[in-house]
């Protein structure tokens, strides 16, 4: 039996070698113009951090009442290999790693069970603990940063606009999310004298318990009729800063309006967690991550526009 000679059958069949050939070089040259571009190649991480925050105990108390917890549900993921723990007094940091065999489509939903076996676990935990707080996005590459500045505007308005053109490049083909960094929280401040109070004998905790007891949103029970369930609702919760203002204070036998023994203001984060600046003015900043596998030069075009 004679052996197969690609060479010999090539040169005999001209027409089939010719039409492989160019479809090869057209095929080849599609591939290459719809390649993915991007800074960095994506590649999965199999690892996830998990955060507990539980102010006063101690690094002992973190680790023997809130890690070792944590550690023994992270144990029953399938394809669980180590977990790595950092105690410091009141807070617990967790870096859990699957195994190396893990395949990659399988690792969206190992992280999706340990976030469920965490939650399970969570109301476990002794009063006063804080989270678990699970973070496994923090392998994703920022394509585009955007600083938005507006000289005089007040931080919430700024803190709008941001979300606004947050939303609309959302829609820009080949985002995977934007998120925007160096936001400042609103909050609200009651300032009042310490001697002051002592002269009309009002305590600050009975500040603190008022305003508490008022804000609280707690059900209030329903009516059974024969058409429609009635649900009932005590409208006590703030809404407004001079309603805040209006809180009446009980204290020595006499009440008080809040307005005449606190200053009562809005404001924002004092001290801020962060500050973002762009050529010495205060700025928000939009962080542009592009999808897998996209053209970075095609994503970078369409921003632009």
């Amino acid at each position: 039996m004679s052996r197969l000679n690609l060479s010999a059958l090539a040169v005999r069949e001209r027409s089939i070698t010719l039409f492989l050939i160019v479809a090869i070089i057209l095929s080849g040259t599609y591939a290459f113009l719809r390649l993915g571009r991007a800074e960095d190649p994506s590649f999965v991480i199999k690892t996830l951090t998990v955060t507990a925050v539980w102010p006063g105990a101690t690094a002992q108390e973190m680790q023997d009442l809130v890690a070792e917890p944590l550690e023994k549900r992270m144990q029953e993921l399938r394809w669980y290999d180590r977990v790595e723990t950092f105690t410091r007094p009141g807070i617990a940091v967790m870096m859990v790693t699957l195994s190396d065999k893990t395949p990659a489509s399988a690792v969206a939903e190992e992280f999706y069970q340990a976030r469920k076996k965490l939650g399970d676990e969570a109301p476990k935990l002794p009063a006063g603990v804080q989270g678990p707080f699970v973070n496994d996005e923090y392998s994703d590459v920022i394509f585009a940063v955007y600083a938005l500045e507006a000289h005089g505007m007040p931080p919430r308005e700024l803190t709008r606009e941001a979300e606004t053109l947050r939303q609309r490049l959302l829609h820009v083909p080949g985002v995977k999310k934007v998120n925007i960094q160096g936001e400042r929280p609103e909050r609200i401040f009651v300032e009042f004298s310490y001697a002051r109070l002592a002269n009309l004998g009002v305590s600050p905790k009975d500040i603190f318990d008022t305003l508490q007891h008022q804000n609280a949103v707690t059900p209030a029970g329903s009516i059974d009729t024969n058409g429609p369930q009635v649900f009932m609702r005590l409208d006590g919760a703030y809404d407004d800063l001079q309603k805040i203002r209006d809180t009446p204070i009980a204290a020595g036998g006499r009440t008080f309006r809040l307005a005449d023994i606190a200053d009562v203001k809005r404001g924002y984060e004092d001290p801020p967690t962060f500050l973002m600046r762009h050529d010495g003015e205060a700025a928000l900043v939009l962080d542009v991550v592009m999808q897998d596998g996209w053209n970075g030069l095609d994503l970078g075009r369409a921003l632009n526009a």
